[in-house]
């Protein structure tokens, strides 16, 4: 979808900017006719709802920062860490973030308050529109597309700041630009409110050129993923930090989060996943549109940095001797989730240390590259050797034995994300049918499965765990109780993993040792006979810091309205 540039949404700087009555007024004049003609065609309506998708995440956290176009939340989560010269991009070491610099995180505010102005704009003009009066049935789906795009945001913004100040209208000149910040659960009732309506209007399908389009489906994929955030710990009023700005009062919110899940699994009939016979079957589902996915963004010309093969998973994720980037490593810690083939745990008899690549389960060698790993037609080595001319390619020493990558990339862990790697094209070819997913149904089975086990109904629950687990190939999980949810919170860490949801999780569940931990790597050195052990070591240290469960408020934000209050621990 074309990013459109139009002059009249003058507002693309921040909620709070301050910008001269005269540079408005100006444009404002300038652009009068401009404005009335695009109102009066739905064609050209049409195309500021596609400027509007490029509020959706992309395989960049942040698109304004080089850097952070070309990795996204996994290195800030227990998945990995940003592995080029172990910089803290994030700014989750040393002292943490703080109102005046919040690493690669900034402008996220300012961004999404963006997007959320010029929808408001549109959602103010289209109604009393000439277009409305040509097409209502078109416009309307259109408005819908909005109010499902503005809900995301918001959405996204309670995630990582607590509740926010919701503007259902655009702020004119004359308005008070000094507004107060909504409670949580005022931000969340709106939400819902707003997917509610999207939802009735939006198709319950599209045709595969309108790939990408908000659905039905989708609006209640947000709505589910919402209600279950909003039910879980972080934001129960006993924990810390607690308060308006943070809690969720309602009785009735796991039963909600079940119902908003259960919802979409009986509009899809409780099916199952699309089956996989082995783990590039199932790489494969993340390399081309299909039935499971309910919310993607496609990729293609007009997709954001969509011919900067450079910020796509070919280049940056692949290990450095291909001439890749690396900048996500995986941690050991997480590595060790996964299970061994026969659904046992990497801390029970049959996982060998010596060899942690063996008999492990399918998701492993779909989602990671390893010491070994068949990637690209020849074994993943990040090996040193005591002879020289045998180090790995993918070795901090691999440019001397040939690569042809910068050696500052190869992994500090010894591993790679191999999840997302189109393998049919070339590093810097496009891969033109993979899109970014955002909403799936093996989350929305687990978001369901979550919610069961909050309420008892184990069974209920191991349902909809084993449709995912069993898919994966891994035996029926049978546990129950405490053991169960643990066992919901593992199959959400490798089923969605690298997809930008542990960031979060861990959050919602409070869940400090994975927040804040030794992040392990493997070493791995080669004998004179090329015999390969390992040594597991401390890569670095990340602390962690309760104030880190939400972003604070940029300080240059409240000193524009100073009625927004920060967040706790900030101040």
């Amino acid at each position: 979808m074309k990013k459109i540039k139009i002059v009249y949404m003058f507002i693309a700087i921040g909620l709070f900017s301050a910008t001269s009555c005269e540079d408005v007024l100006d444009t404002n004049a300038l652009d009068a006719f401009g404005e009335d003609l695009i109102y009066s065609d739905p064609d050209q309506v049409e195309r500021l709802v596609f400027s509007a998708y490029n509020s959706t995440e992309s395989w960049g956290l942040n698109k304004t920062i080089w850097w952070a176009r070309r990795y996204n939340l996994e290195v800030g989560s227990f998945e990995a860490k940003f592995n080029f010269r172990d910089l803290d991009r994030l700014r989750i070491r040393d002292a943490g973030w703080n109102p005046l610099n919040m690493g690669d995180f900034r402008n996220k505010w300012r961004d999404y308050y963006r997007f959320i102005r010029e929808i408001d704009e549109f959602l103010a003009k289209v109604d009393d529109s000439q277009a409305m009066q040509v097409d209502s049935d078109r416009v309307n789906g259109l408005k819908a597309e909005m109010k499902f795009l503005r809900a995301n945001l918001y959405a996204k913004l309670i995630r990582y700041h607590g509740g926010v100040p919701v503007l259902e209208n655009a702020l004119g000149l004359d308005d008070d630009f000094n507004i107060p910040r909504n409670s949580y659960e005022e931000c969340v009732d709106f939400i819902v409110k707003e997917l509610d309506e999207a939802a009735a209007v939006l198709p319950d399908s599209r045709p595969a050129p309108e790939f990408g389009r908000a659905t039905s489906m989708a609006a209640l994929a947000v709505k589910s993923r919402l209600l279950l955030y909003a039910a879980s710990k972080l934001h129960d009023p006993s924990t810390q930090p607690s308060g308006p700005l943070y809690d969720y009062t309602k009785a009735t919110k796991w039963q909600d989060a079940s119902d908003a899940a259960k919802v979409i699994i009986d509009m899809v009939g409780g099916r199952d996943l699309i089956a996989v016979n082995n783990d590039k079957d199932y790489q494969n589902l993340f390399l081309a549109p299909n039935n499971d996915i309910i919310f993607a963004r496609p990729f293609g010309e007009f997709y954001d940095f969509g011919l900067d093969v450079n910020s796509l998973p070919n280049q940056t994720h692949a290990p450095s001797g291909y001439g890749g980037w690396g900048l996500a490593s995986p941690t050991h810690n997480f590595a060790l989730e996964f299970n061994m083939a026969d659904g046992t745990t990497t801390s029970g008899a049959t996982f060998d240390p010596a060899n942690p690549n063996d008999n492990r389960e399918m998701r492993y060698y779909a989602d990671l590259n390893f010491q070994g790993a068949d990637f690209r037609g020849r074994p993943v080595d990040y090996a040193l050797s005591v002879d020289p001319n045998a180090d790995g390619l993918d070795s901090p020493n691999g440019s001397s034995v040939g690569s042809s990558g910068n050696d500052l990339h190869s992994s500090k862990t010894g591993y790679n994300v191999r999840k997302f790697q189109d393998e049919s094209v070339g590093l810097t070819d496009l891969s033109p049918s993979r899109p970014y997913i955002l909403y799936r149904l093996a989350e929305i089975y687990l978001n369901y499965a979550e919610a069961q086990a909050e309420m008892g109904n184990d069974g209920e629950a191991r349902i909809y765990l084993n449709k995912v687990s069993n898919r994966a190939l891994q035996p029926d999980i049978t546990s129950s109780g405490d053991e169960l949810k643990e066992a919901i919170k593992r199959e959400r860490r490798i089923e969605l993993a690298f997809e930008g949801h542990n960031f979060f999780d861990e959050r919602r569940w409070m869940n400090p040792g994975n927040l804040g931990f030794d992040i392990k790597g493997l070493k791995w050195t080669k004998d004179a006979g090329g015999n390969l052990t390992n040594e597991e070591y401390t890569v670095v240290t990340r602390p962690w810091f309760d104030k880190h469960y939400y972003l604070p408020i940029p300080q240059q934000e409240i000193d524009k309205a100073p009625a927004l209050l920060q967040n706790a621990n900030y101040e």
